[in-house]
């Protein structure tokens, strides 16, 4: 090869193009280490419904680190996440030195029992909301699934002028919805939409005609249902006889 000077000049072109691009890669990797490019803004696409100003200023101040080019996009989002009521967070740098930060809250649909929140995706998450929302209740995995029957119970029981109120499914799969009226129904495992339809579909020439107030109905007949009238039950009561137990 020492005796072929026209590979020793090609060879050394290719060196000296390599240190060329390593000399640019170091002179470029040094300059976006300057504090010249640093970040001056943080910029909110939409106002926030439930983040706070405190919360995001403690983000910024304490989680961003780096300049225009270096900070760190993935470890920022990840911190913005934690933050309670952000289900989803998207970064874009704007040249030449701000962040645009574009917040997706969570959409509170229910609550989980007394411990959290189900948002619209039927995703559980952490937060304080003192409006009035359903209550959810069912085994670890169940809240998309009890989240999207909500929604056909709600639009089915709106014919006759009910909304459910909590909605319980047990680990052996058993439905139970209680409506804001206060009264219960018992849907059972299996048909729950055919049996919740038959109910509705004979609302108004049973339940409403009987002129008393439901507590509870077992729609797990395979033809009717039964109800509970509480003020039969008390009836039946004071009218045994003395000494009864």
């Amino acid at each position: 090869m020492w005796d072929r000077p026209e590979l020793l000049n090609a060879l050394s072109g290719v060196l000296h193009a390599l240190a060329a691009v390593l000399f640019f890669y170091a002179a470029a990797a040094a300059v976006v280490q300057l504090p010249i490019f640093p970040l001056r803004e943080v910029r909110l696409t939409a106002a926030p419904a439930h983040v706070t100003a405190e919360q995001m200023e403690a983000v910024v101040r304490h989680e961003l680190r780096g300049n225009f080019f270096t900070v760190d996009l993935a470890a920022a989002r990840a911190s913005f996440e934690r933050l309670p009521w952000v289900r989803r967070v998207q970064l874009r740098r704007h040249w030449p030195d701000r962040l645009d930060v574009d917040l997706e809250e969570h959409v509170p649909l229910a609550r989980w029992g007394d411990r959290a929140l189900v948002n619209v995706q039927g995703e559980i998450f952490e937060g304080a909301y003192d409006g009035k929302l359903p209550v959810f209740n069912g085994p670890a995995g169940s809240a998309k699934e009890i989240a999207i029957q909500y929604e056909y119970f709600r639009r089915s029981l709106a014919a006759i002028g009910q909304a459910p109120a909590q909605l319980r499914i047990s680990p052996r799969r058993a439905w139970q919805v209680r409506l804001e009226s206060g009264l219960t129904l018992e849907l059972g495992r299996e048909q729950i939409e055919a049996r919740l339809a038959r109910f509705i579909g004979a609302y108004e020439r049973t339940a409403v005609k009987l002129g008393r107030r439901l507590d509870y109905v077992d729609l797990r007949y395979p033809n009717g249902f039964a109800v509970r009238i509480p003020e039969l039950r008390l009836e039946n009561t004071l009218r045994q006889p003395r000494g009864a137990s």
